[in-house]
């Protein structure tokens, strides 16, 4: 007798592989103003529709990398809390072949903040910054001056000073900027290099409450110099950038470790929008890599 599988009686195909994903975040992370713990909760619950994702927190992720198709570093607090870690964490992946999302050659915030010098010196349009007392002749006349560290985030460390303060603060450590009555700041998100949505705080006292921006063309043109000039094949990026008293958009930070996204301030059309272009440059990258 000779047995004949019905269709409905057939193994079912292997399941395709879906990726691993080691999701970096510090869920309890104090951040002023925003909550990195509802934002990373909800992406990562996104992302679980396309990837298999195990989150871990930024000081275990070194030890834990090793067994995943990649590492996506979101809200993991800024790294001068634990430099070492970080360096650690930097060289491992760099040694095993990890890969990691952002990858690890952004000339942004990722490589501390001398960008900001080099931007300067460039002539591009960035907030002027130097880092020595000889160097301040190129800066705009002011009476205050903001002195931040090199390796600073979320304004830690920031102060404004009167110019008779510098001496002891032009270390070579910190950059020294004019201080600007600015009208606004905003933000510009970009998935690998296509530009996203864009955020602003009408209210400079009050920068971390944001609402939808509808960016023109020249603003659009703005941000995607620095895009540009980052060269990041894939990942997320932030361009902030805030409105000086003449109408010109001056560069803030380029932000492409982990930036904060508030995706909570997004429709959802605009939200479920980027969460698909995540995944795409996601599958890109691994393929890529």
């Amino acid at each position: 007798m000779i047995f004949r599988h019905s269709r409905s009686s057939t193994v079912p195909a292997h399941p395709r592989h879906r990726p691993h994903i080691l999701y970096v975040t510090d869920l309890a992370y104090p951040a002023r103003g925003r909550r990195y713990c509802d934002e990373d909760i909800l992406l990562s619950s996104r992302l679980r529709e396309d990837f298999d994702v195990a989150l871990c927190h930024p000081l275990d992720a070194a030890a834990l990398m090793d067994g995943f198709d990649a590492v996506v570093v979101r809200n993991s607090g800024p790294v001068l809390h634990y430099p070492q870690e970080y360096d650690a964490f930097r060289a491992r992946a760099l040694e095993k072949g990890v890969r990691v999302y952002n990858p690890l050659n952004g000339r942004g915030d990722m490589a501390g903040k001398q960008y900001l010098l080099d931007l300067t010196r460039a002539g591009l349009p960035v907030i002027p910054t130097v880092d020595r007392l000889q160097d301040l002749a190129a800066l705009p006349d002011t009476d205050l001056y903001a002195v931040k560290p090199k390796a600073g985030a979320d304004s830690i460390g920031l102060e404004f000073v009167a110019r008779e303060s510098l001496p002891g603060l032009a270390t070579g450590e910190n950059l020294i900027q004019p201080r600007i009555d600015f009208r606004y700041e905003v933000s510009f998100t970009y998935v690998d290099d296509a530009f996203q949505y864009a955020l602003h705080a009408p209210d400079p006292e009050r920068r971390w409450e944001l609402v939808p921006y509808e960016p023109s063309e020249a603003d659009l043109d703005f941000a995607r110099r620095f895009i540009d000039w980052n060269t990041l094949d894939h990942g997320i990026q932030r361009v902030d950038a805030c409105r000086a008293p003449d109408g010109e958009l001056l560069l803030v930070e380029l932000e492409d470790l982990n930036p904060y996204l508030s995706l909570d301030r997004l429709d959802d059309r605009t939200r479920d929008a980027f969460v698909d272009s995540l995944k795409v440059s996601l599958r890109r990258f691994l393929e890529s890599s």
